[in-house]
């Protein structure tokens, strides 16, 4: 066996070299479930010139660092492994990718070349009307009842500006997110729109975790609370990994303008690092977990994402992206998951630039439920739920 072949499954590849394997980044990767250890590591000896695709903290180097890699790689699919408990543990993740290839969508008939080439070049692809008015109606009404308290849902967090609450009760006027509904049986079906995974399938395979769920009620701007968020990067709040293989879709369910605060996204910043995240230093009063970038570039071209009733934006974890507030005094609502392959893998956080996230949302989670020897993947496990094919790491 020519080792320098393309590896069976892979796509876009020049056949004279072996790309690193520890990316993720590569386009419908499948290798062979019955390759050997001892081919493993003949194929590190061929990696000497790959780049490094390495998290940038990582501690390994040279031969050590290049086998753990392919390791991480090709574990999940030799089906009875689980990811190796060795696995680095930085929350840096490059996303370089290489020339030439589809790094971050994966083969299929749905997406156009050109649709493909600019979810690479920009990191966020907008579908016009994918979400009819029909399930975005069924949406708001349960929206509604969670509000009036008339439904329960478990495991949900529930934000509200507690200084309407007085003026206006029980209603959509007060609550601002709904996030985790993953136990809301009506609004989970939008995880699992034909209409969506579809899409969702195009970047994270056809093993699809729903990891993150969020319906957002953007209440009007006061001079007590903002309800901006400030340009972050989701990927900070997530531990678990490859990036690449991992996905929004952010879906408006009325019309998202530069009035009511819609999306602002950097295109292209899905191509950087992770960045250091913390509270905004602003005037107002900063939202629980709302994180921005510590060091945010002002100069960085922006484009501000007007979108209508049931379209939907797919973009990608290192995208760097907020909102802004809303001027008017109306609503805009959105609805939104972030899946994930579930051959992707949890990391640890600690000693890396999530740590400090991960002593706050323990903390969170002690206060609700006084739990103990929690760890934030602990708390991704429990949200995370398959929505198609299976379940292999998350």
């Amino acid at each position: 066996m020519d080792i320098r072949a393309v590896p069976e499954g892979c796509t876009e590849r020049p056949p004279s070299t072996i790309p690193c394997l520890g990316c993720g980044f590569h386009a419908g990767c499948r290798h062979p479930r019955s390759l050997s250890v001892q081919m493993r590591v003949r194929l590190v000896t061929e990696l000497s010139d790959c780049p490094d695709t390495m998290e940038q903290h990582g501690k390994q180097s040279g031969p050590a660092a290049r086998l753990d890699a392919i390791l991480r790689h090709l574990s999940p699919r030799l089906g009875a492994t689980p990811a190796p408990t060795s696995v680095p543990t930085s929350a840096q993740a490059s996303a370089v990718p290489q020339p030439g290839n589809f790094c971050y969508t994966l083969d299929n008939d749905t997406l156009t070349t050109e649709q493909r080439q600019f979810y690479e070049d920009n990191g966020y692809l907008l579908i016009k009307k994918l979400v009819s008015d029909e399930d975005i109606e069924r949406f708001r009404k349960e929206f509604i009842r969670i509000c009036k308290k008339e439904v329960n849902v478990p495991g949900a967090m529930i934000m509200k500006d507690e200084s309407l609450r007085y003026q206006y009760g029980q209603s959509e006027k007060v609550v601002n997110k709904v996030q985790d509904f993953q136990e809301d049986e009506e609004l989970f079906r939008y995880c699992t729109l034909p209409e969506v995974l579809k899409y969702v399938e195009c970047f994270t395979g056809p093993n699809i975790m729903a990891m993150h769920t969020m319906l957002i009620n953007k209440l009007p701007d006061s001079d007590k609370q903002t309800f901006l968020h400030p340009m972050h990067q989701d990927l900070h709040y997530f531990p678990f990994r490859p990036a690449a293989r991992i996905v929004c879709a952010w879906t408006a369910m009325e019309r998202a303008d530069r009035d009511n605060g819609c999306l602002v996204v950097q295109p292209g910043t899905h191509k950087e690092p992770l960045k250091p995240h913390g509270y905004p230093k602003w005037e107002g009063k900063a939202n629980k977990l709302f994180h921005g970038l510590l060091d945010e570039d002002e100069k960085s071209p922006r484009v501000h994402l007007v979108m209508e009733k049931g379209d939907t934006v797919f973009f990608h974890p290192l995208l760097i992206h907020g909102s802004g507030i809303n001027k008017t005094s109306g609503f805009r609502k959105s609805i939104s998951c972030h899946f994930a392959s579930s051959e992707c893998y949890y990391i640890d956080v600690k000693n890396t630039t999530q740590e400090h996230l991960e002593k706050e949302v323990v903390e969170i989670v002690h206060k609700k439920y006084n739990t103990t020897s929690v760890e934030l993947r602990d708390v991704w496990k429990f949200r995370a739920r398959l929505v198609q094919g299976e379940r292999i790491n998350l």
